[in-house]
């Protein structure tokens, strides 16, 4: 997805800069967005005597070109988090009933003997709710036929089919069979569009088992009220890895109101420091946390650490150049279901041949010389997103990805899915491009993927390798020589569903704070576009591809 080459300089920012004061030392306010953000004034005789009331370089600067970035940020991670809330609130409401139901079939060990204790019970807590608000119990066999598969799923959240998003890459594979992710749409309906392994996420979020010794059992008649337990919102973790100024930690707190808590990090203490002075005069102080370290060591302490309060729901990179140090420790800084959004800056490398050593040393893959290059570029970044993550059994949903101006910015769901990190050979390509002549090209996938028909009627998959090469060392339409570009991802750059709730937020909002909104709403109708359903695989050595039905 690429987009017309003009910056925001039009949109500007909500407000002007002014000038004031706050405890005591002089500031620039700029405002965006709901948030404001201060940066320090000098005077002539700090500046070194340099010209009259000019302001000396800053070591951390706002970037307005950037705007349209960070109000499309803001209202991708919203949908996002509204849809995990019902999908939450969906799980408390069946975790209620499972209870009530569950309650009649206990059975209780007499622990030690006549002490009343329940030394080998386990207490199953309400979606929602801590062990100390619910204070019903229910054996381990009665959680785990209320959960479904691997503690998650039940059953009347599988969605076998949806729509195939499809990219502008002719003959990039969208689907591959019998991978849930890939069927199942993106949309707020929990009962309709959560894969099982964004459930499970919010199962092991809030369900955990704790002893109770010394609870008495409840008498025969006694019954379990259905439908009164509280719902307590569960938390959402945001990181902005690099942050700066801290103003998209800012943005992120004020503008989506299922944030819990957000942690704004940068190496600088400058940095640290000016973020500080933001947090309190917004009046986020218990909301966003400065931080001052590596942002690698910081996710990957969270990623290492096994409390449930160290991950986080949404993990934001936007560095200056690229991205792809960081994506290792990222995508395990991610909850299960969790979302990965990423910037890369370095369109020179990513997206142009003229440094193709380092585009490899950087990407693991060959750029694409011609007019595709833009969105070949994408797909060599999500292609390093999705080896990093497949080394420790996780898979990766492209959401939405744009190239914006001199910038890419990628919105990736990660989940647990082993099922889909075998399949991920079948869904990495390379490309054979006659760049000097016609421009013509053909696909070549690593593996193929097949659904097969079990005896007792259940599905699974073989993996085979390709065969190849699809091309010949000259073009057959032209005779210009063909080049390699890749190997990068094959599948789909966009969800659909996604971008159509981002799409019908746009007119509930104000212009005033969203100053972008037109450039929003152009390039992702422009990306909605792009997710036509492909009639055939381009060639035999493309996984199998499903059109598409209705939803």
């Amino acid at each position: 997805m690429t987009s017309p080459q003009h910056s925001d300089k039009s949109n500007g920012t909500a407000t002007d800069p002014t000038d004031i004061t706050f405890q005591g030392k002089q500031y620039t306010k700029i405002r965006e967005g709901l948030a404001e953000i201060l940066n320090p004034r000098f005077t002539t005789e700090q500046q070194g005597g340099q010209g009259q009331g000019s302001r000396a370089k800053q070591s951390v600067f706002y970037n307005p070109i950037q705007q349209f970035n960070r109000d499309l940020s803001v209202l991708a991670i919203r949908v996002f988090a509204e849809d995990l809330a019902v999908l939450r609130r969906k799980r408390h409401e069946r975790g209620v009933k499972g209870l009530a139901r569950g309650k009649k079939r206990k059975r209780w060990d007499g622990g030690d003997g006549g002490s009343g204790g329940q030394s080998g019970k386990k207490v199953a807590v309400v979606p929602g709710v801590g062990a100390e608000e619910s204070g019903i119990e229910l054996p381990a066999r009665e959680i785990g036929e209320e959960q479904g598969p691997e503690g998650g799923l039940d059953k009347e959240l599988d969605n076998p089919g949806g729509e195939d998003p499809n990219s502008s890459i002719k003959g990039a594979s969208d689907k591959v069979t019998g991978h849930p992710s890939l069927e199942a749409p993106y949309s707020g309906d929990a009962s309709a569009d959560v894969n099982h392994t964004a459930d499970a996420t919010v199962q092991k979020e809030e369900v955990e088992y704790n002893k109770k010794p010394h609870q008495k059992p409840p008498e025969p008649d006694q019954k379990t009220p259905k439908d009164t337990l509280p719902y307590v919102s569960p938390p959402f973790r945001i990181l902005d890895a690099l942050s700066a100024t801290g103003l998209r930690a800012l943005r992120y707190a004020k503008e989506i109101p299922n944030v819990t808590s957000v942690t704004a990090n940068d190496l600088l203490q400058s940095a640290t420091a000016s973020i500080n002075v933001n947090v309190e005069y917004n009046g986020l102080l218990g909301k966003v946390h400065p931080s001052t370290g590596d942002a690698k060591a910081l996710m990957y302490e969270a990623a290492t650490n096994h409390a449930r309060t160290c991950s986080f729901h949404v993990v934001d990179l936007d560095p200056y150049g690229t991205a792809a140090p960081f994506l290792d420790a990222a995508v395990q800084a991610v909850t299960d279901g969790g979302l990965l959004c990423v910037t890369c800056t370095d369109a020179g490398i990513f997206a142009s041949v003229s440094w193709l050593e380092k585009t490899y040393s950087q990407y693991g893959g060959l750029p694409w010389k011609g007019p595709q290059s833009h969105e070949a570029g994408l797909r060599l970044i999500l292609n390093t997103v999705a080896k990093s993550a497949a080394r420790y059994g996780l898979a990766i949903e492209p959401l939405l990805s744009l190239h914006i101006d001199f910038y890419v910015r990628l919105f990736i769901r990660i989940k647990r899915s082993p099922v889909e990190v075998k399949c991920l050979a079948s869904k990495t390509m390379v490309v054979y491009n006659c760049d000097h002549g016609c421009g013509a090209f053909s696909l070549q996938y690593f593996a193929n993927t097949r659904e097969k028909e079990a005896k007792n009627g259940g599905k699974f998959h073989t993996h085979a390798l390709a065969q190849g090469p699809t091309a010949t060392p000259r073009c057959e339409h032209c005779g210009f020589k063909t080049h390699l570009a890749g190997p990068m991802w094959g599948g789909p750059l966009h969800n659909p569903h996604f971008i159509s709730k981002i799409l019908n937020l746009l007119p509930s909002l104000d212009t005033k704070v969203y100053a972008t909104i037109p450039r929003i709403e152009g390039m992702l109708t422009l990306a909605l576009n792009e997710t036509l359903p492909q009639e055939a695989p381009p060639s035999t050595s493309s996984p199998d591809i499903i059109s598409a039905e209705e939803p």
